[in-house]
């Protein structure tokens, strides 16, 4: 959420950033300008309560007085004032808070500003790579994930579908081992190497919780509703972000780290007909989520840490990726700045994205209301928040197949990978 004193104060800079993220110029000034206005017209009420509340003081008091001086007259026409002052107090808490809510509902649908540095564009195609990792490779035996899998005898489609629908799949055997050998992987390098605190959070949460890292109201299509009025998370962000929400932090605690492996749920409205097949894109998916809670002066260098953190993973399993910055009209809705790391899909002969890093600035903590303090000062200031997947384990699953497929149809196992494996450097069909 965006603070109202710098809609107020930069009117301009709010159109253009709208602009930028692929608003129409007359879209943009019409968001900004019913912004404004219901904060006047708030300001304006709250004022003229504020007066009416002084003036119902003051006449109570004079009412008084002019009992003592035995002047019943203006006694009774203060009392009268001091009752039509009473009604229109009552009168105005009630609108006062139909403002506040407006405004509230307003500012929780408008998208973080992006940094400076940002490309601007209009979607993926205006992305810019900034960087590189290993040689894609492409064999005369490659294939795509599914086909390695089926006839590995390890990845049934049918059988999930049985049970659940489509986008979802069940591995067995060896290829169920290699998934969660990735994610103990992942988390042994982020808590042992990167400073993260793994935790395990609750994979059901509450509206508010939503609403702190902005899911809600906007993106409700995108998740799954339980019927007691819970939500499954669509990442372990929404957790791990929000066990600090309306809490004052000890700035010198400051920066938090921390990680999870948990399975994340979302409906995909939006990709009816996109990677259909395998498990590029499912309704139930396994990821390592990294999240910090920076003060404002570190975010933008903890948003580079957190994405070499990411990549990392992907050096250390030899796996070709290329890291990108996202233009602002192809950004999440909370995002300043995202870093997205595709990882190399011989099957696909394309890069696809593993990890998306993104600084957030205190766009979240606003809807959180999550402040910190130094030591010695009064003042609090709102914390920065970041997050990024570190990584998509099924995602990873795919390329580790993909990448270490051989011409027999096996698959190696990767030498990082090979202690969580028991030792098994080969997956063969069963």
């Amino acid at each position: 959420m965006l603070d109202i004193k710098w809609i107020r104060e930069n009117p301009e800079a709010l159109v253009q950033a709208l602009r930028n993220r692929g608003q129409s110029e007359s879209d943009a000034r019409a968001t900004v300008q019913s912004v404004i206005s219901t904060d006047e017209e708030r300001r304006a009420h709250v004022t003229r309560l504020q007066e009416a509340q002084e003036r119902r003081n003051a006449a109570s008091k004079e009412i008084g007085k002019a009992m003592a001086s035995g002047d019943k007259e203006r006694a009774e026409k203060l009392k009268a004032e001091v009752a039509d002052l009473k009604t229109f107090v009552q009168n105005g808490e009630v609108r006062e808070r139909e403002l506040d809510e407006s405004l509230r509902n307003q500012l929780a649908s408008i998208p973080n500003v992006p940094l400076q540095d940002v490309p601007v564009g209009r979607d993926e195609k205006d992305n810019v790579e900034i960087r590189r990792f290993g040689e894609p490779a492409l064999n005369p035996w490659s294939k795509e994930h599914f086909d390695i899998g089926e006839s590995l005898g390890f990845m049934d489609f049918e059988r999930a579908a049985k049970l659940a629908g489509t986008r979802f799949t069940v591995l067995t055997g060896q290829l169920a081992r290699l998934e969660r050998a990735l994610g103990q992987f992942m988390l042994d390098l982020h808590t042992r190497e990167h400073g993260y605190t793994e935790v395990q959070p609750p994979l059901l949460v509450r509206d508010e919780v939503l609403f702190g890292t902005g899911q809600l109201p906007k993106f409700a299509e995108d998740l799954f509703r339980t019927t007691d009025d819970r939500w499954l998370i669509p990442t372990a962000e929404v957790p791990l972000t929000n066990l600090v929400a309306g809490e004052i932090l000890e700035g010198e605690k400051l920066p938090l780290r921390f990680t999870a492996l948990t399975p994340c749920f979302r409906s995909e409205a939006g990709s009816a007909g996109r990677d259909t097949r395998g498990m590029l894109r499912q309704h139930q998916f396994n990821k390592v989520e990294l999240v910090s809670i920076t003060d404002a002066d570190s975010s933008i260098a903890e948003h580079e840490r957190m994405t070499e953190c990411a990549e990392t993973v992907l050096k250390k399993l030899e796996l070709p990726f290329r890291t990108i910055v996202l233009c602002t009209g192809d950004m999440g809705f909370g995002a300043q700045k995202t870093y997205d790391i595709e990882v190399w899909l011989p099957g696909q002969k394309t890069y696809r994205e593993i990890s998306s890093c993104s600084v957030c600035g205190d766009f979240q903590a606003r809807r959180m209301n999550t402040r910190y303090r130094m030591a010695g000062e009064k003042q609090t200031r709102f914390v920065h928040t970041l997050n990024g997947s570190g990584v998509a384990v099924g995602r990873a699953l795919i390329a580790v197949m993909e990448n270490y497929l051989n011409e027999d149809g096996s698959i190696s196992v990767p030498s990082v990978l090979q202690p969580y494996m028991g030792g098994v450097t080969r997956i063969e069909r069963a």
